[in-house]
Formats: structure tokens, C-alpha cells, sequence
């Protein structure tokens, strides 16, 4: 497969994607992102797919979408890409695993990053795609890398695939784009069962073995 088929599947993937964060109430406007990193067959430098900043969501099709270097300069396409493009290309270039990246502005979750506390693992379903609780990443502006530092220092040797960046939102990882996108999903599903369940009283706690159990049953047996 050629490099430039490589590149348009991807962007029909991402473009295809953005459609689960409307889909699923993660995003307003035209405020979240997804991108995705191509490895290409001939073993040419990594790319990453990312949604053009400030385009609404009804107006994305695969040929807007922006291709960049994992610095995060402009390969292809001719509109600016996301504001969080160096956020991303950060994580692409220092957590090599990462194949998908996704920013969203949930409400329950980001309600969570304004009051900068994780969401506990009091959940099985927590344990299982998370594996931990939900960290809160640091304060961190807009328009350059360090997001993307925060983001990294965060998650590294962390199980969970998300990140609640304080006083911000959501940033989530996976080795492809949709399973960025389903963790983005599922944090934001937690946040919200979370939060229903402190009106009611303090949720109780799982064990360390009982998460981890749960964990590597999801992660190992989970599925075909």
C-alpha cells in the first residue's frame, strides 16, 4: 500500500471518528480533536492525522482534515490544524505505543479537572478499562508543548488511557484512534456515575487486588 492511500484511509478513519465525539455528547461547537498516527509500510517517519481548528463538525470530510510531522509541522492540507497539535505531537513523540490521541470538553469529566481531583476506581467498569483511578494532570496553557508534557508525565507507567487536565478537560490515548475515542466514552461515563453516586453517599472502595483482577481479566479474556 502506498504512503498516499496510507494517508487517505487515515483521514477518513479520523474524519469518520470525530462523528463518535458528537455522537456520544463529548463536544460542543466546534471545540475537541482527535488524531492518529500513521505508520507507514515503507518504514518512513511517523505522521499524525489531526481535525482542522475551528471547522464545525458538519463541515469535516476526509480531504480537510491536516497531516503533520510528529514536530508538528504541516505536511499536507490547507487549513491550520488544531490548536492542540503540539499537545499531540508531543505525546506521539515520547510514548511511541500511542497510536491515537483524542481532546474532548466533556462535562462531567471536565467538571472533575476544574476541581483538579481524580475520579476514584470505585467502579468495575473503572477497573477494567482504566485500571486505576482517573489522574488529574497539571495546569497547563494552550498553544504550545505543554500540554503535551503534562500529558505524558502523567500517564507514563499509569494504566489509565486518560488524563483530566486540570482546569481544562479530557485528553485520552490508544493504540489507534478509536480505542482514544472509547476511553474517552467510558471516562466520561464514569465522571458522570461518579458523581451521581457522591449525591447519594460515598461510594465504596474496590481493593487493590480485586482492580487489578478485574484489570487484567478485561484487558486479557474481555472479548474475542
Amino acid at each position: 500500500m502506498s504512503n498516499e492511500i496510507q494517508i487517505e484511509l487515515a483521514s477518513k478513519v479520523v474524519c469518520d471518528l470525530h462523528l463518535e465525539l458528537v455522537k456520544n455528547h463529548l463536544v460542543v461547537w466546534t471545540g475537541g480533536n482527535i488524531s492518529e498516527r500513521i505508520r507507514f509500510a515503507d518504514g518512513s517517519p511517523d505522521l499524525f492525522v489531526i481535525k482542522p481548528s475551528g471547522v464545525s463538525y458538519d463541515s469535516l470530510k476526509p480531504d480537510v482534515m491536516v497531516v503533520c510531522d510528529l514536530d508538528g509541522n504541516v505536511v499536507t492540507g490547507s487549513q491550520k490544524p488544531s490548536s492542540d497539535t503540539a499537545a499531540h505531537a508531543y505525546v506521539y513523540r515520547n510514548m511511541p505505543e500511542v497510536g491515537g490521541v483524542v481532546h474532548t470538553h466533556s462535562n462531567y469529566a471536565t467538571a472533575w479537572a476544574a476541581i483538579g481531583e481524580p475520579i476514584p476506581c470505585v467502579l468495575t467498569a473503572i477497573a477494567d478499562e482504566f485500571g486505576a483511578e482517573i489522574p488529574v494532570g497539571p495546569f497547563a496553557k494552550i498553544g504550545d508543548d505543554s500540554i503535551g508534557q503534562g500529558i505524558v508525565a502523567t500517564l507514563k507507567g499509569h494504566r489509565s488511557p486518560a488524563v483530566l487536565m486540570q482546569n481544562h478537560g479530557v485528553f485520552t490515548i490508544g493504540k489507534n484512534g478509536r480505542d482514544a475515542v472509547k476511553a474517552a466514552v467510558m471516562c466520561e461515563d464514569a465522571a458522570k456515575t461518579v458523581f451521581i453516586a457522591r449525591q447519594l453517599g460515598g461510594p465504596l472502595p474496590i481493593s487493590q487486588a480485586d482492580i487489578d483482577s478485574l484489570h487484567s481479566r478485561y484487558q486479557n479474556v474481555y472479548g474475542s
